[in-house]
Order: structure tokens, then C-alpha cells, then sequence
């Protein structure tokens, strides 16, 4: 089986003459995307040490001009799951949530999650349903109450009575600012939970 991977960062465009790059940090604080030890490309085929600088500039070891860092421009940064922390009570890794059964209070199946997004104003299940449609479920804990992970289900309960709610199958919401390509966080919380002070593990995509 192949090492699942998760997605941390993306290489921006070069900063100067000497190598050094910008790079978008997908983890709880920036400078964590360094503190994780080689990252690699999408193909798994390359790695890079970074050395996280400050203002969202990292040095790139073999990196030593701008034409060569000009070169890994767009470059997603992934770090193997298993070299992360074990996320906090209320926490979870995008790729853990991806794929699970969603049930309801009666333990009928309602469908599978096929994503997680953030657009600013919370994280968000999509989930499908067997009848084919896609739910934008806030991930509350009035909304999800319970997920077991290990068990491979979570369970939801959708605003109002009965099954899904319709008019929240259509679409994304539509949030100001919000970026169509941005990489959904591979650890949402709870809508509902307090903010706390400590780091909290990487966000971003998963690849398998």
C-alpha cells in the first residue's frame, strides 16, 4: 500500500537573486512546514528541505539562484502522514474524514463524505447522497455529533426535520474573498469549538 501523503504547502515564485523562494504554508503556523523533515512533490519523485526564513520566505537546500527556484514555481509540498502529530479532541485530518458514511439518528445510511471546505466562514462536509446529490453540511458538533473514524461513519443531523435539506445541495456558498482553487484544510474544527492557543497539526489536500 502506498504511503498516504498530505499536502502542507506550495512553492510560490523566487525572492530575490540568491535561490530563496516564497511558499504558501498550509500548516497551523507557517514556519511548521519546515519542522517536518523532507517534503516531495505530487509524483513523490523529488523532495526539498526547506528553512523557513520569515514573511512567507523559505531557502531551499540545492536551491542557490533564481532561475533554479524559479523552476519549482507551483510545486505542491506533500509530507507523509505518518510523520504527523495525532490531532487534538474535536480535530481531524481531511483524509480521515474523506470517504466515511454518513448516517442518521436512526443509523440509516445517507451517504459518503466526498470533501471538506472552508470558504472563511467554517469547514464544511460535502457529502453525496445515495440519490446522487451533494449536501453542504456545516461541521458542527450539532451537526455531526459524533465521528468515528476508526469505524468508518459519522453521524449527522441536518437542520430541520426529516432527510437532507435541498437548498443546501446546490452549489457552494458563496463567501467574499473565498478562492475556487484553494486547498480545502486537511484539519477542519468544529464550528463550535473555542480557538485555543497551541499549534494546531497541518492543513491541506491528501494524496494517497
Amino acid at each position: 500500500m502506498a504511503t498516504q501523503r498530505i499536502l502542507v504547502g506550495e512553492i510560490g515564485r523566487p525572492h530575490g537573486v540568491r535561490g530563496l523562494v516564497r511558499v504558501q504554508s498550509f500548516t497551523a503556523q507557517p514556519a511548521d512546514i519546515a519542522g517536518y523533515g523532507p517534503l516531495s512533490d505530487e509524483s513523490g519523485g523529488k523532495t526539498f528541505v526547506l528553512h523557513w526564513l520569515a514573511d512567507g520566505l523559505a531557502r531551499i537546500d540545492g536551491i542557490a539562484d533564481r532561475d533554479a527556484a524559479a523552476k519549482l514555481t507551483g510545486t505542491r509540498l506533500y509530507v507523509a502522514r505518518d510523520s504527523l502529530p495525532q490531532p487534538e479532541d474535536d480535530e481531524f485530518y481531511l483524509s480521515d474524514l474523506i470517504g466515511l458514511t454518513a448516517r442518521d439518528a436512526d443509523g440509516q445510511e445517507i451517504g459518503q463524505v466526498r470533501a471538506v471546505e472552508d470558504f472563511g466562514a467554517g469547514s464544511f462536509l460535502t457529502i453525496v447522497t445515495e440519490a446522487g446529490k451533494e449536501v453542504l453540511l456545516p461541521f458542527t458538533r450539532a451537526a455531526v455529533p459524533e465521528v468515528k473514524v476508526a469505524e468508518g461513519w459519522l453521524l449527522v443531523v441536518p437542520p430541520g426535520e426529516g432527510a437532507l435539506p435541498e437548498g443546501m445541495a446546490q452549489g457552494e456558498p458563496e463567501v467574499p474573498g473565498a478562492m475556487a482553487d484553494e486547498p480545502p484544510h486537511a484539519l477542519p474544527r468544529r464550528q463550535d469549538v473555542p480557538r485555543r492557543g497551541n499549534p494546531r497539526p497541518p492543513r491541506g489536500g491528501v494524496i494517497g
